[in-house]
């Protein structure tokens, strides 16, 4: 074997090979007592365990590995030997050792079980030796019961200056171009038992220096020995033939050693390049929650649509841009917007932006329609106002509806929709003054305050006043959540001055009679938005706006053949109650108003044909919009309709995230410069707080101290972890990697301010840790503001 001081080696190439490897003999007669590491022979993982193997390949190599033994599974029984090459090793029992497991089962490809059989240091004295032994052996033994093979690699202690984790590539972002370094004083144990968290470095493939953090720590390591590092791990990637996982250590004199490697088993998803960068950001208010495939179909697909023809019309992004990106998209049931598009954030490279001429050109050619549309839109929104309150007084109600009705009014609200979400978006873009402080959640606050002081139920107030429906979010399978009685006092204090005055029905008549006379119920409704800008005198007279006024036909049949309320839930209110007069809202307000009620009459419509169909709620939520309407129509149910089940429950998305292959969420990571919390572990989860006593919650999130690899027993069926302290490298770390478990460190305080039984929403990604989650009705909607951004 080389001597310790030719294999730290400055004069070993990269390109070194490693020597030919013998086959032990395979006639099944019991091996010898030891092997050592220079012999062809240590490098058979299923002889000598998997690390003893790739310590002797290394050292194969050249690379600059400590001498030592392995005790091969099965053998130790000549102790007569066994006690021989102690003797040789540990200079008649002068020099500590240190006795470590080798299982063929560990530092794999598939599996490192990182930290889970023992290791013993600074073992002196032949007694103390043997007791090491049988203290490795006896680690064998998993927890589920079975006992794995075991061999015993035996090497002399290095009491090293500076010990620490290399990765080859980042393994917490995915990276194969850049290597990650941690290191603390002293060997690498504190380290990788998650007792302390190490100064983090990373490098590029060549081995400079690209950050540090903490970035105000003092690094124990030098530019050299950084650059050695990195040396050291492109000599193993050739050797292994693909990025390690190195156990390293710096000793008194400067020389570095390599106390393990094992193939990296755990790589984050990274997002392939020009990935969209997406994010709940506005659309979350209209739809927080988790939806089902129909409810996507029913409202996320006009809303990409208007959001779409809105952006063309302002001159926003290309058109072969718009058809080939959706706006507004699912991800996990929930919906997300593309940021860029809406412009919520700035373009990646500024000046080159500066410098193209498309959108310069594409803004010109739109200004002359958006200047003369600024100016007609008041007009054109009364105009559709007025047109979908007329349409929905025509809808006779669900029950009395044949199939075909259902579908004809479905289709309506979906093309409807998209002119809404349209005119929204430029109403929001294009409009802007004093009126627009008041807001349909406002009056829906007081509405809701006044509805519950004359003794009203909750489950009744939107047949009552239809405007409270702001308040909540649509969804198929129940009522949104209204907000507590204690807050809407304060709430509704803070929104009366902006209510005070009621509707001037005459100006409001003689505003719909200048408007222009267009019915922008069809997809390509925004073509007709920017032509038709001249105001026009109706051809029939202003529809009645008012829902209260909907209402009172609805009880007077005379008026209207089928009279139908515009909030389809409940049944109508009884006469004692007053409905609250709708207020004088802008148009944009009114206009995400009735986005709101388009929504609540699908939920009734949809429900009326699940229940012609015999399906529930969640079976009807797992057709798509295409499937409903073919059997409404006569066509069968899809076949596989039993089988399906709804999509898991889905955490919040993060604020900005791109996706990685199969539809992984790969959050934006944000600056956390003085922030000592970080992902190590990449996922998102939502779950019970658990401090690994007592009941396990179904969905436990582990809160603990520190990453202690004794902790590894509990991961199978946790949500996520998270530790007051820890690095990326630990035993712990890439053990929850390997699980596909979310896990942060770096909370500070996290046992006493996250208390066992409280919730949490943990991003491993992004480092985020949150306590609480969002529900479906949890938050009061609004309606997206894309208009703020176009």
């Amino acid at each position: 074997m080389t001597t310790l001081d030719e294999r730290h080696g400055e004069g070993a190439r990269d390109g070194d090979g490693g020597r030919g490897e013998i086959a032990l003999d395979p006639t099944g007669t019991r091996g010898p007592a030891t092997v050592p590491l220079d012999l062809p022979g240590a490098a058979l993982s299923d002889h000598t365990g998997s690390k003893a193997a790739n310590l002797a390949r290394a050292a194969a190599a050249g690379l600059p590995v400590l001498p030592g033994f392995v005790i091969p599974h099965g053998g130790g029984e000549d102790t007569v030997a066994l006690r021989r090459a102690w003797q040789e090793l540990s200079d008649g029992g002068a020099r500590p050792l240190v006795v470590r497991s080798s299982s063929p089962q560990e530092d794999t490809e598939e599996s490192s079980l990182a930290g889970q059989f023992a290791s013993v240091l600074d073992v002196r004295g032949w007694r103390a030796f043997r007791e090491a032994v049988r203290t490795v052996l006896d680690s064998a033994r998993r927890p589920d019961g079975s006992t794995a093979p075991m061999a015993v690699l035996v090497q002399p202690m290095l009491t090293a200056r500076i010990g620490g984790v290399m990765f080859g590539a980042d393994p917490v972002e995915g990276r194969a171009d850049r290597m990650l370094v941690s290191v603390v004083w002293g060997g690498p144990d504190g380290l990788v038992s998650g007792e302390q968290a190490g100064t983090n470095h990373w490098l590029n493939r060549y081995g400079r220096l690209l950050r540090t953090e903490p970035s105000d720590a003092d690094s124990p390591l030098t530019r050299t020995e950084l650059a050695r590092l990195a040396r050291l791990a492109r000599r193993a990637r050739r050797v292994f033939g693909g990025p390690q996982d190195i156990e390293f250590g710096f000793d008194g004199e400067g020389r570095l050693w390599l106390f393990q490697s094992r193939p990296i088993t755990a790589m984050a998803a990274r997002p392939a390049r020009g990935a969209r960068l997406l994010g709940p950001g506005p659309v979350a208010e209209t739809l927080p929650g988790q939806l089902t495939p129909l409810e996507a179909d029913l409202w996320v697909a006009p809303m990409a649509r208007g959001l779409a023809a809105s952006l063309d019309i302002g001159g926003s992004a290309s058109r072969r841009l718009l058809r080939t990106q959706p706006v507004v998209t699912t991800v996990g049931g929930r919906a997300a917007a593309d940021l860029r598009l809406l412009g919520a954030v700035a373009p990646k490279h500024r000046w080159l932006a500066l410098l193209n001429p498309a959108p310069g050109a594409r803004r010109l050619a739109a200004a002359w329609r958006v200047g003369r549309l600024g100016a007609a839109l008041p007009g054109l929104a009364t105009d559709l106002l007025a047109d979908v309150d007329r349409q929905l007084a025509e809808i006779p109600p669900p029950a009395d509806s044949s199939r075909a009705e259902l579908v004809t009014a479905l289709r309506w609200s979906r093309a409807v929709l998209v002119s809404l979400h349209a005119q929204e978006a430029l109403a929001g873009a294009l409009l802007r003054d004093t009126a627009q402080r008041r807001t349909a959640a406002g009056a829906a606050l007081t509405a809701l305050a006044d509805a519950r002081a004359r003794g009203v139920p909750d489950d009744r107030v939107t047949a009552t006043d239809p405007v409270i429906l702001a308040l909540t979010a649509p969804a198929l399978r129940g009522p949104g959540r209204l907000p507590d009685e204690q807050s809407v006092p304060l709430q509704r204090r803070q929104t009366t001055a902006d209510l005070g005055r009621e509707p001037d029905e005459r100006h409001h008549a003689e505003q719909t009679r200048n408007a222009v006379p267009a019915r922008h119920t069809e997809p390509a409704g925004h073509t007709k938005l920017a032509r038709n800008t001249k105001p026009a005198p109706h051809t029939h007279p202003a529809p009645n706006t008012n829902p209260a006024r909907h209402r009172e036909l609805a009880q007077n049949p005379e008026p209207a053949r089928h009279p139908h309320e515009p909030h389809p839930t409940a049944d109508l209110p009884p006469r004692t109650y007053k409905p609250h007069p709708t207020p004088n809202l802008p148009p944009r307000e009114s206009l995400r108003l009735r986005i709101r009620w388009i929504q609540e009459l699908q939920v009734r419509l949809v429900r009326e044909a699940g229940a012609r169909l015999g399906l529930d709620v969640e079976r009807v939520g797992l057709l798509r919009w295409r499937e409903l309407a073919a059997v409404l129509e006569g066509a069968p149910l899809p076949a596989d309709l039993h089988a399906r089940v709804p999509d898991p429950a889905s955490p919040p998305l993060p604020d900005a995230f791109r996706l990685a292959a199969d539809g992984v969420v790969v959050a934006e990571r944000a600056d956390r410069s003085g922030d000592g919390t970080r992902g190590v572990s990449s996922g998102r989860a939502v779950g019970t707080v658990w401090d690994g006593t007592g009941p396990r919650p179904p969905d436990a999130v582990l809160v603990v101290r520190t990453l202690d690899p004794a902790l590894a027993p509990l991961l199978p069926g946790l949500a996520a972890l998270v530790a007051q302290t820890g690095s990326p490298l630990s035993h712990l770390a890439v053990l929850a990697r390997e699980f596909g478990l979310p896990a942060v460190v770096g909370a500070t305080d996290a046992v006493h301010r996250f208390p066992p039984g409280s919730r949490l929403t943990v991003d491993g990604t992004a480092g985020d840790v949150r306590p609480g989650d969002v529900r479906p009705g949890d938050v009061q909607p609004g309606h997206i503001q894309p208009g703020d951004t176009p």
